[in-house]
């Protein structure tokens, strides 16, 4: 009889590691994901992308002349590739799953340049989830005068 009482209890506390490993295992993936905000600046000459935390301190700032050398190439799908590789490469250090886009054209511009959805699709690729895409181009409203007087500017 005793030593059935030992061999039960031998079975008991192997049991009991395992339950204790599980728990730890738990509490480390429920640990909250990082979250970033990612700024995209397309026009049709450039392509500047801009990694901040949540609070505004910068990560990362990655733009086309950092990528290519070649000025007529800087707002290229391609380019905006290699921008969002090296992007990955910095913040996946930092434990970065989660992020929030933001995309920015010219003032005025009704659309982003090409760089945008390039950016965004390689990001995805990557593994990162895509929380929010948010387009925060600016508009004018009103604003001063225009140049030419009263009758118009005349060729």
């Amino acid at each position: 009889m005793p030593k059935k009482k030992n061999e039960e209890i031998a079975e008991e506390k192997p049991i009991e590691e395992e339950n204790e490993e599980e728990s730890e295992k738990n509490k480390i993936t429920s640990i909250k994901e990082a979250e970033a905000i990612i700024n995209i600046y397309t026009s049709f000459n450039n392509t500047i992308v801009h990694v901040t935390d949540m609070s505004g301190r910068t990560i990362a700032k990655v733009t086309g002349g950092m990528v290519t050398k070649q000025d007529r190439l800087k707002a290229n799908p391609t380019i905006a590739m290699f921008i969002a590789k090296r992007i990955t490469e910095q913040i996946k250090d930092l434990g970065v799953k989660n992020l929030y886009v933001r995309i920015r054209a010219k003032t005025r511009n009704p659309a982003p340049g090409p760089g945008a959805s390039a950016i965004v699709k390689s990001l995805s690729r990557e593994g990162f989830k895509i929380l929010n895409i948010l387009d925060t181009t600016r508009f004018p409203r009103g604003g001063p005068k225009k140049k030419g007087g009263r009758r118009g500017r005349r060729p």
